[in-house]
């Protein structure tokens, strides 16, 4: 569902600039804050939990064994090859760093099976953010609890959607993974309205 009549500044997330910024994402569309009945928020998180869940984001956010997945939508749970191990540094400092083939550049992936560019440094998500084995209902206390999601808010979580856009990030990438990758389900656009209509109506959790 996509609710209009809002601006930047309703989700607290600053200035009008903001709005106006380089990820070129329409927030026009956007709900205010209280304004989502939390049976349409629910539907927006199912959306978000199909994202989250998904071979392009999930294979980054894996347990305390510290293995990142090469999965896909055919077999979720493939281990990533070369015996990589992030370490607890979830950057690889330990034995090889993610970087030494997951190059930071802005520039399209367009060769099939090339290593993917984005322009953050590969890493793996902190552990606090698992996804793997975890039930929707989990998930999505995690994404609702600051001391779990990293200390971010309803307008907090907007923000980290507009600033990945803004450095062609992990959440832009996984929509445009680019030759020889399925990418996450709908657009960083359908995502971004999807978690403006979730947290306006509460961030409300699946039950169990």
């Amino acid at each position: 569902m996509r609710l209009p009549l809002i601006v930047a500044a309703s989700l607290a997330l600053g200035t009008h600039a903001l709005a106006e910024g380089e990820h070129g994402l329409d927030l026009s569309a956007l709900p205010d804050v209280g304004t989502v009945a939390p049976e349409d928020g629910l539907a927006a998180w199912d959306s978000i939990h199909m994202v989250l869940t998904h071979p392009r984001c999930v294979n980054c956010h894996v347990g305390a064994d510290n293995l990142p997945l090469w999965g896909t939508v055919q077999a979720p749970d493939r281990i990533h090859g070369m015996a990589i191990n992030a370490g607890e540094s979830r950057i690889g400092t330990e034995t090889i760093s993610c970087n030494a083939c997951h190059q930071t550049s802005t520039r399209e992936n367009t060769v099939p099976h090339a290593a993917p560019q984005t322009g953050m440094d590969w890493r793996l998500a902190p552990v606090e953010f698992q996804w793997t084995d975890r039930s929707s209902a989990e998930i999505c206390a995690q994404m609702r609890d600051p001391d779990r999601n990293g200390g971010r808010d309803e307008a907090g979580l907007i923000e980290h959607i507009l600033h990945d856009a803004e450095v062609i990030g992990f959440i832009t990438w996984s929509f445009e993974p680019g030759a020889g990758r399925e990418p996450a389900p709908g657009s960083l656009q359908a995502h971004l309205e999807d978690m403006a209509v979730w947290t306006a109506a509460g961030m409300p959790c699946p039950a169990g």
